[in-house]
């Protein structure tokens, strides 16, 4: 797999990796994407290019994915200890924000996929005025989260408790994660994220496999797991005053697009909802030829 030369930028003791595509412009705002779990910013492999044609586009690796650093999970209750970090969506977001601060240095609009999404949204919130405009492809629900309880099942409010003890465990996570990160079980998760199946090819598979390959890979997805009382989507937009477009996969298996129905009947900030028929939770990677035109006139529409 070969992939692009990535630049460098230290952040609170961390290595963040990032590139851009396309030429400075001032007089507009930079875009920058934000992958989602388990994937880097490669995964904007069929979007970077067209949309740094319009202005300068930047991708970046969150904190434990990618080729950024994997530090030590710190989680809910534990002591701070050199080196860790509280993976969750106030860290990362911070992350984004002081990336746009400290190496973009112009007005952004956000375009983040699944928790990139809740992550775009808590980025702006912190960028405030610099943040001209939010764009969530197929935005993480988060139906497991501690302020959704009400809506499982019996079963699963009993359950849930044992649950949270048990994935603190590092021997736990650790054997989930040894499970998961291999190149069959990748590619059987891309099947059901790409419905069409359209774009799962060995080039995929090695970026997403990648980086599961580094000695701190099973500390970030042991962070992952252990998020239980985090920012909601919706909590976010409730007085976002920075616009927000919606682009979403008629088929994601994940994130129901009944919820991002209720999203636009429900929230201000909210201009549009844009459906990519036959698409699943990465429409973006899945069905580019479809996604780049509306990502296109969002941009446009925005400036």
């Amino acid at each position: 797999m070969t992939k692009n030369k990535s630049n460098i930028w230290h952040w609170r003791d961390c290595v963040i990796t990032w590139n851009s595509k396309g030429s400075r412009d001032s007089s507009n705002p930079a875009i920058v994407l934000i992958h989602g779990f388990g994937a880097c910013k490669e995964h904007w492999r069929h979007n970077q290019s067209v949309l740094g044609n319009l202005r300068i586009c930047y991708a970046i690796d969150l904190i434990g994915f990618g080729d950024s650093s994997q530090p030590k999970a710190r989680l809910i209750g534990d002591k701070p200890q050199p080196g860790d970090f509280p993976y969750g969506f106030d860290a990362w977001g911070s992350q984004v924000a002081d990336f746009c601060n400290e190496v973009v240095k112009q007005p952004v609009i956000l375009i983040g996929n699944s928790i990139g999404g809740v992550i775009a949204l808590r980025a702006s919130q912190l960028l405030k005025d610099k943040c001209c405009g939010v764009v969530l492809i197929d935005c993480a629900q988060r139906t497991m989260d501690d302020k959704r309880l009400k809506e499982q099942t019996q079963w699963m409010k009993w359950l849930r408790p044992f649950l949270k003890v048990f994935v603190r465990q590092p021997w736990l996570s650790s054997t989930l994660f040894r499970n998961a990160a291999n190149r069959t079980v990748i590619r059987r998760v891309l099947m059901q994220a790409y419905p069409s199946q359209a774009n799962i090819d060995q080039h995929l598979i090695e970026l997403l496999h990648s980086p599961s390959k580094r000695k701190g890979a099973k500390e970030a997805f042991r962070g992952f797991i252990n998020i239980f009382d985090d920012h909601l989507a919706p909590e976010l937009m409730k007085e976002l005053q920075t616009p927000v477009d919606m682009i979403w996969g008629e088929k994601d298996p994940w994130e129901p697009i009944e919820e991002a129905q209720k999203w636009l009947r429900a929230f201000k900030c909210i201009r549009s909802l844009e459906i990519i028929p036959g698409a699943g939770h990465c429409p973006h990677d899945e069905a580019p030829e479809h996604v780049n035109p509306v990502l296109v006139r969002l941009i446009q529409q925005a400036t």
